[in-house]
This record gives structure tokens, sequence and C-alpha cells, in this order.
């Protein structure tokens, strides 16, 4: 009995920290995913969607994935999406939890990154939200440990794509995060009033660390530009749960929730959510679709589907 009281409590504690989500959250939700079949999937158009979180590998004219990248692209514009496009390394560069040292794989110099975006500018003209780099803090990237590099390719960014909405750092909410961030900051002149985070570790341990050392770090906006429910990621402790990934997915929702309005002490605030992914992987060590890969609906998708329909302005 006793424990049961404790247990009730606890709960009640929970609830006053993170009450029910509002209808009226003033953020915006997306789908960050990368295949072109989401599109066409009777449940994905019956949450009409407005937005979607793309990767482009920075040379992806120069190999095989042109095309695909093409027709995402096309795809996206024909179902009326306003893309947020980030560019990345090359496929096959992080292997292993080690990031290749081979020349194909280096960072581009400024003149080189310059160059493709340009190319994919003239390509797709009619995108206007663009990150520098996805996750650059990260040892799966070449900018990990060059946040001046990266700060660069924002500058070129902001020079080249006039009257577009561009990100100052896309990043994972590790922690060396803060740091990182700073010294983008001092190398960018703190001129960005935007932000990508990937706060997978608040959002499924059901905290909020990641996320309020950012907002009290960078000012203006965070975009959670990768985030949502594990169903299974082992290497981190999560068993395969579609259960414990509806619970995250809801939880998603409340932390953004509580911090979508400025507070005390804090530089920014949350202004958009993107769910990472539509397609779930049984079989890959990653999984955090919202439909199984037969198209059914997870537990995930329908705490999805209840709380994104408020927030697609």
């Amino acid at each position: 009995m006793q424990r049961l009281r404790v247990t009730i409590v606890l709960a009640a504690l929970a609830a006053l920290v993170l009450p029910a989500v509002p209808a009226s959250a003033n953020y915006r939700v997306g789908l960050s995913e990368q295949d072109a079949r989401t599109f066409d999937q009777p449940l994905w158009q019956g949450l009409k969607l407005k937005r979607v979180r793309y990767i482009v590998p920075w040379d992806y004219y120069k190999g095989d994935g042109a095309g695909e990248v093409t027709a995402f692209m096309n795809a996206a514009r024909a179902h009326k999406q306003e893309v947020l496009v980030m560019f990345t390394a090359r496929r096959g560069c992080y292997h292993n939890g080690k990031y290749s040292k081979s020349k194909a794989c280096r960072a581009p110099s400024k003149k080189a990154y310059t160059t493709a975006f340009k190319k994919f500018k003239a390509q797709f003209p009619w995108v206007k939200t663009y990150a520098p780099w996805n996750e650059a803090n990260h040892v799966s990237q070449p900018t990990a440990k060059k946040p001046k590099l990266a700060a660069e390719y924002y500058d070129v960014l902001r020079r080249n794509c006039k009257g577009c909405k561009v990100l100052g750092a896309d990043v994972l909410d590790q922690s060396t995060v803060v740091s990182w961030l700073k010294d983008f900051i001092r190398y960018s002149h703190n001129r960005a009033r935007i932000w990508g985070l990937h706060n997978y570790k608040d959002v499924n341990r059901h905290q909020s660390k990641g996320l309020t050392n950012v907002l009290k770090t960078v000012p203006g906006e965070v975009w959670l530009t990768e985030t949502g429910g594990i169903t299974k990621f082992e290497s981190s402790g999560f068993k395969r749960s579609p259960a414990r990934a509806a619970s995250a997915t809801r939880y998603m929702f409340q932390l953004a929730s509580r911090f979508d309005s400025r507070r005390r002490g804090y530089k920014s605030r949350v202004t958009r959510i993107y769910v990472y992914r539509w397609w779930g992987e049984p079989d890959a060590t990653f999984d955090s679709g919202l439909v199984n890969p037969d198209g059914s609906p997870r537990p995930a998708f329908e705490q999805f589907k209840k709380y994104a329909k408020h927030r697609l302005k």
C-alpha cells in the first residue's frame, strides 16, 4: 500500500512538471525522412503535414545518389512540402564508430562547399530552408572537431541564399554540445538565430537537460530537427518496445510544449520539431519508425497523429 501511495505521488508530481500537451502549442511539426515512398502512403497523406527534413550528401551530384536525391526532392515538391535540406558527409565514411581518414571523406574546403551548394541551388531553386551540416558536432561527421569550418559553411549559405532560412548549426545533444556551440558562435560572429538539435536522449529517457543546455546557450529559435521515440537501439540500452516508443513520442510533445515560449534564464525557445522517421526498420541497429515496413501503424504513430494535427500551419 505504501509503495502504491509513493507511485501515485510521483505520478502527480510528473504531471505538474509536464502537463498534458496543449492544443495551442507555439511550435510546428514536420517529418524527417529519406524515403520518397512516404508521400504516397495513405496514413502520411491523412496527417496533412507540410514540412519535411531531408539530408543530402554535400557532393551528391558526383555519385550514384544523384537520382535518389532528385526523386525525393521532386516528390516533396509535388506534395507541396517545405523541405529543410541539410548537407552531410558521403555515405560509408562513418563505420563501426569511426570516421574514415580517406581523401574522399575529408571535409570539403569552403570553396568546394560553395561550388556544391550552388549546383544544388541551381537544380532546386524553390528550396528556401537549409542547415549547413547535419549533426555537425558528432564523430560521424568531419566537422566534429572543426566548429570553425562548420561556421564557414554557414557563412556560405547566408551569402549565397538570399531570402532563405538558414540554421546556424545542427547538433546532437552530447556532453560537449555547449562548448562546441560556443566555439561556433564565436567563429560565426553570433549571427545565427535558428539552430537545429537532435535530442533523442532527452525524449527517450524522459529528461530535459540536453535541450535546456542548448536553449540557454544559443539565441533565437531551436528546431528539434531529429527527434522521436526509439523502438529499438540496443547499444544504448533500448531493447525493442513499441509501447516505450509511444510513451517517448508523447513526452516529446510535452517537452516541446514546455519550452515553446520564452522562459527566464533561457536565450531561445522551441519553434519546430521534425520526427525521425516514418518507416520502421526492425532488423536495423536503430529503429524509430512510426509505421511498420508494411505501412501499418505502430503505437507511436497514434501519439504522433493525436498531437501533430494541432501544429501544421
